[in-house]
């Protein structure tokens, strides 16, 4: 049952991939075919090491540009049990002055959370430390994620100055922080999930097999202390990146509830958030007027100059 549900998240998620360039790469398993013309792509690269483990990144730099690119990292949804890091909607800002990454993370078999935020933070620490290689603008990383990989970069935006959610998987003398975060219908607080969740909800939340209560390592109801430390509005503070929250109000997998619950948080707080709710769309949504949205939150807070 959780192995299906984690493919229905991450199956749903990437339906906001379906209509991008098809061209000539397409790498088995990878999603679909884009256009990678002028487009160094480095894939597999190693950012981390866990145990004997390799974590990798895929990265993409447009060959020519005449300065260091602004950089936007896709993190992968699917339950935080399944997923990979190979289909992203983020590919066409390759062709508007970007550079992207894609990151995979240990999954909730592997591991239990804190490892997927600690691997997305080192994740981070490396490209920013090899930002000069690869030509990339170190003080303009943004974060997008469907799903669970929403609810992970919400987590990355909020808990910039957590030491304990940093890990210790190398370049640590790196900054974790972003300076834009997109979340697509991310989880954000787990214990409200059964609550608020529609008529017609696919997953039984507060069950100890959910994915929820597989990421932290228990039911959530009986781990309260886990589900708060997983949860991005605990660390949410005023000097948190700015927020693009974007939410169908007929999921039935995760509650639309959960971002009306972060962006609250982050509007008291004073953090600058948009939030988006898309009529009629359910655990995944697409097209020209969404991705507008997105192109112009991250350009406004990518390509103008680092405060």
């Amino acid at each position: 049952m959780l192995t299906r549900l984690a493919a229905i998240l991450g199956g749903m998620a990437i339906l906001a991939t379906v209509g991008l360039a098809a061209a000539p790469d397409r790498p088995p398993g990878r999603g679909p075919a884009v256009d990678l013309t002028g487009i160094k792509a480095m894939r597999d690269l190693e950012y981390a090491n866990v145990g004997g483990k390799p974590l990798k990144l895929d990265l993409y730099v447009p060959e020519k540009s005449d300065a260091p690119l602004p950089l936007i990292i896709w993190i992968h949804g699917g339950a935080w049990s399944a997923g990979d890091k190979g289909a992203t909607p983020a590919m066409p800002q390759l062709r508007r002055g970007y550079a992207v990454a894609s990151i995979n993370y240990r999954l909730s078999q592997e591991a239990i959370f804190p490892a997927q935020i600690h691997d997305c933070k080192a994740a981070i620490r490396w490209l920013r430390a090899h930002a000069k290689e690869y030509n990339l603008d170190p003080k303009h990383f943004g974060v997008w994620g469907s799903s669970a990989g929403g609810h992970l970069v919400a987590l990355v935006g909020t808990s910039g100055d957590v030491k304990e959610l940093e890990g210790d998987e190398g370049n640590l003398d790196q900054s974790s922080r972003v300076q834009a975060v997109c979340d697509w219908f991310g989880p954000t607080d787990f214990l409200q999930m059964a609550a608020h969740s529609l008529p017609d909800s696919k997953i039984e939340h507060d069950s100890p097999n959910s994915p929820e209560s597989h990421l932290v390592g228990g039911a959530i109801q009986e781990n309260k202390d886990k589900v708060a430390k997983a949860s991005p509005i605990t660390y949410v503070t005023k000097d948190d990146p700015p927020f693009l929250i974007m939410h169908g109000d007929k999921d039935n997998l995760v509650p639309h509830h959960q971002s009306e619950l972060l962006a609250e948080a982050l509007k008291k707080a004073g953090v600058e958030v948009t939030f988006e709710t898309i009529k009629g769309a359910g655990h995944g949504f697409g097209g020209p007027e969404v991705m507008k949205m997105v192109e112009e939150f991250f350009d406004k807070h990518l390509k103008a100059p680092a405060k």
